[in-house]
């Protein structure tokens, strides 16, 4: 039987082909264990690089949209980022404590809170970036530029049919 590897040898899949005798397809058949393998994967790639330059993967994932859009409130973040807002809270106490993000209340709404980068936390861009580059190049040796566009279109679309059924 073909087998798809994870790290350290262990099996994530079986053979390619028609459904079991229970009518289900075989692990490599379906695509949410596959998306899953493979994100489990890439977190554990980009893990092992991160967490020698003091970032874990909780703080990567809001780092990674504060890059692109400083200053917003905790709220927007936690939705940004896919988090529940408590588990937003922790996070960003251990980035501030890091000095990656100070917190600023909101000037015209004094119940909101709003995330900024500091000094640190937009330096680290420069050093963590690559490293994602880098895990995203690895897994896509032997796939072809093509191969690799329509694979990120239909993961797009798959996650945009997700979400517009309730199944967020």
């Amino acid at each position: 039987m073909n087998q798809i590897k994870r790290a350290k040898g262990r099996a994530v899949g079986s053979a390619v082909g028609a459904p079991t005798d229970e009518g289900h397809y075989s692990t490599r058949e379906s695509t949410g264990f596959l998306v899953r393998a493979a994100n489990r994967a890439f977190q554990r790639a980009l893990e092992q690089r991160i967490t020698q330059h003091g970032v874990t993967p909780g703080q990567w994932y809001f780092l990674r949209v504060l890059w692109e859009q400083d200053g917003l409130n905790q709220r927007e973040l936690s939705g940004l980022v896919g988090m529940t807002e408590p588990t937003t809270v922790v996070a960003l106490n251990s980035m501030e404590k890091a000095k990656l993000i100070r917190r600023q209340r909101s000037t015209s709404d004094k119940r909101k809170v709003h995330i900024y980068l500091t000094p640190k936390g937009r330096r680290m861009r420069g050093v963590l970036l690559p490293l994602a580059r880098e895990v995203n190049e690895i897994a896509g040796e032997g796939v072809s530029a093509t191969d690799n566009t329509a694979l990120r279109r239909a993961l797009t679309r798959m996650i945009d049919n997700l979400a517009a059924s309730g199944s967020k």
